[in-house]
């Protein structure tokens, strides 16, 4: 695995749609994982990720993973107020663009 300055830095450099994609692809990928599903599972993106199953500690492992990947800090009441993946990645994808 690359570490991580050169993995956000590459981030960075991408432009806002392949970025949002990256940043999807990941988040997708850490969901999966930790709400055991095959790759050929459907994951919607805008439904709760607590109606898919979540608990509060599981997504608290996942935001862990993502601000180590990312290496940034994601605030609570973004995984909490609107709690969907699409919401996450719009988010994600801003935070990296904006540091």
């Amino acid at each position: 695995m690359p570490p991580v300055d050169s993995t956000i830095q590459q981030l960075r450099d991408l432009p806002r749609s392949e970025l949002a994609e990256e940043i999807e692809s990941l988040v997708i990928e850490k969901f999966r994982t930790v709400l055991l599903m095959e790759e050929s599972e459907d994951l919607p993106l805008d439904i709760s990720y607590f109606d898919l199953g979540l608990t509060s500690l599981r997504l608290t492992e996942i935001r862990q993973s993502l601000e180590q990947i990312l290496d940034l800090s994601i605030n609570v009441n973004v995984l909490f107020n609107e709690p969907t993946i699409a919401h996450l990645v719009d988010h994600l994808t801003q935070a990296i663009q904006e540091s």
